[in-house]
């Protein structure tokens, strides 16, 4: 086993607490990656809330970038110096026909997640990219884009890939109107990527606070959800809406501002919602969602990113602040992503 320092759960409530981690010897298709940057995900806090001793190790972080420092003997796409990015998965069946088709997120197996998953091959447990270093299998690392900052890069990973799947299946693009309703770390990516894509583009808001940020990250305007006039207007209007909102909501506003044939992708709550039908029959209207992203569709958001210039907005922090971090964000009080400089590690 080789050794790093990061930061690990402990306690209750739980509380991030600087600690030498363990991590595997290198197998032959590993590389070994100096975490430089990893962003502060709502799934960090979910995870530490649900969090208690005795139960399976935590070390959050599951979107980072970083420097190769060492590879396994059959590694063939990356050596030592490679900048590269890791996202939420970092293995699957392989075999299965999602992973076949590219969509490892979907693994009938169930990925193995970047922490607080199951490792195939030895069962123990993975431990995220709050660390300095990460040892992962080439085929779930990314080649890290020339021109990307490596900080802002760092949400793409998570926030970026939930909100570009969904944008691509949906066929947003020219002639096409996307709004994306809460204007978080999922909602700003998915603001900066429509746009990106050539579709018309707004937000959904609960206010109209964040109406001068949305017209900076390129939409066309905000609809106020709570303003009963501005709904209405907006009834039927778009192809595409990306809902990002983290907590349970009401869903009949949103697909009220569906398009006929048109699709609501809820991607920020995962709990249970209800529906009434008759919203999804007049208009022929579409429920859907998604998750993370498969290798494929990662590689080519990083790419897409590097050709227009996309990557989130951060505030960065040196990794001795991750309280801070985390408090601030359970408060809502980031716009719109933190990252943690991990160099303070050293």
């Amino acid at each position: 086993m080789r050794t790093t320092s990061g930061y690990q759960a402990e306690g209750t409530p739980a509380v991030l607490e600087r600690t030498t981690l363990e991590r595997r010897d290198l197998r032959p298709d590993d590389i070994a990656v100096r975490v430089d940057h990893c962003g502060v995900c709502h799934t960090d806090l979910h995870a530490l809330d649900a969090h208690s001793p005795g139960g399976l190790p935590l070390v959050p972080g599951h979107e980072f970038t970083g420097v190769v420092t060492e590879a396994g003997g059959e590694v063939t796409r990356f050596r030592p110096g490679d900048p590269v990015a890791v996202g939420n998965i970092v293995d699957s069946c392989g075999i299965c026909p999602p992973c076949r088709a590219g969509q490892e997120n979907f693994c009938r197996e169930f990925p193995t997640l970047t922490y607080q998953g199951t490792d195939r091959h030895d069962g123990s447990t993975t431990l995220g990219g709050y660390s300095r270093e990460y040892v992962v299998r080439e085929a779930f690392a990314y080649p890290l884009p020339d021109g990307l900052d490596p900080a802002a890069t760092a949400p793409l990973l998570c926030a970026g890939i939930t909100v570009w799947e969904p944008l691509r299946s949906l066929g947003a693009g020219p002639d096409t109107r996307v709004a994306v309703a809460g204007l978080g770390g999922l909602g700003h990516l998915a603001v900066k990527l429509a746009v990106a894509l050539g579709a018309e583009t707004s937000v959904i808001s609960r206010s109209a606070d964040k109406a001068e940020d949305a017209r900076r990250l390129g939409a066309r305007d905000l609809v106020v959800s709570t303003d009963p006039a501005q709904v209405a207007a907006a009834r039927d209007r778009f192809d595409i809406v990306i809902d990002t909102i983290a907590t349970e909501h009401d869903l009949k506003p949103y697909l009220g501002m569906v398009a006929m044939d048109g699709t609501l992708s809820q991607v920020g709550y995962l709990g249970s919602s209800t529906v009434e039908m008759m919203d999804l029959l007049a208009g022929r209207k579409k429920l859907s969602s998604a998750g993370s992203g498969g290798r494929p569709a990662t590689a080519e958001l990083l790419r897409f990113c590097a050709e227009h210039g996309v990557t989130a907005d951060v505030e960065v922090l040196p990794s001795a602040r991750v309280a801070e971090a985390v408090d601030r964000l359970r408060r809502g009080d980031v716009r719109y992503r933190f990252v943690l400089d991990l160099s303070d590690l050293d």
